[in-house]
């Protein structure tokens, strides 16, 4: 009986001690955010020269991650980087194209992994006439923290500010 009675009081006294430990208060993980945010405004500035460039590989490399997806207005979705790089090619082939972007508002989790950006565009190109078009709009992004640190685009939306055109009668 006194063997059961001290096996039954060392278990006890494991199981409080395994209890406390799991109770004992742990440290919050450091907030990141600044710098996070500040990863991702240094991000999308650097894609936008590879942008204004119009190096679709190099814009790809450095903004989006492998699974992504790009849905650009009057256009199917674009998932994968091979996709991506495609759909930005096919855009920077078009005669008179550019593209240019600015984040005004970047937001992380306080877990550090996901955030958003959201900003404004600006795409110019050629109408079938050769006169320059400019489309003017605000687009967001989800961003998602990289196993390296760096930061990657999930998935790319924009859309435009300039009402649709009126249909003809």
């Amino acid at each position: 009986m006194r063997i059961l009675f001290r096996n039954v009081l060392q278990a006890t006294y494991y199981g409080l001690a395994l209890l406390a430990l799991g109770c004992a208060q742990r440290q919050p993980a450091p907030d990141t955010r600044a710098a996070d945010e500040a990863a991702i405004r240094e991000a999308e500035a650097a894609c936008v020269a590879a942008a204004a460039d119009k190096q679709a590989d190099a814009l790809v490399a450095c903004y989006y991650g492998d699974d992504a997806s790009v849905l650009f207005a009057n256009a199917p979705i674009a998932t994968g980087k091979e996709a991506i790089t495609k759909a930005w090619a096919q855009l920077f082939e078009t005669p008179g194209s550019s593209v240019s972007w600015q984040a005004v508002k970047v937001e992380v989790a306080r877990s550090g992994d996901l955030a958003f950006s959201q900003g404004t565009y600006e795409i110019t190109m050629n109408d079938p006439k050769g006169n320059p078009v400019t489309d003017r709009g605000k687009y967001v992004v989800v961003w998602k923290k990289q196993a390296d640190g760096s930061w990657k685009a999930l998935a790319d939306i924009g859309n435009s500010d300039l009402p649709l055109p009126l249909p003809t009668p």
